[in-house]
């Protein structure tokens, strides 16, 4: 019994030790990007709308980050109006491929 116990205590540990893989894909997010490299494409862009404000830059972000803004977006919680559409269009699998993409595409540092 103590010998079964220790193989599944093992095997716990083991299953939990192995890295955690992003589930996007970056070359399909990479397809999908279109709707987004109009604002965070474009260093030192600056939108008028609600607010004048600089548009982050999405290389190199964490994608764990950027699916959970995504999501945020979408649900309503953040609320900037253009994301809010975007992010509305998107599904699960989406998000996950464009985070994937944009945290394998660092090019620099951001603005």
């Amino acid at each position: 019994m103590k010998t079964i116990t220790m193989t599944l205590c093992a095997s716990v540990l083991m299953a939990l030790a192995v890295p955690v893989q992003a589930a996007g894909d970056p070359k399909a997010g990479q397809l999908k990007t279109s709707m987004c490299a109009g604002c965070h494409g474009i260093p030192g862009w600056r939108t008028a709308y609600p607010t004048v404000y600089s548009v982050p830059m999405l290389g190199g972000q964490h994608a764990e980050y950027m699916v959970a803004a995504l999501k945020a977006y979408k649900s309503g919680e953040r609320s900037h109006p253009s994301m809010v559409a975007i992010a509305g269009s998107l599904s699960e699998q989406d998000m996950e491929d464009l985070a994937a993409y944009y945290a394998s595409s660092y090019t620099g540092a951001a603005n």
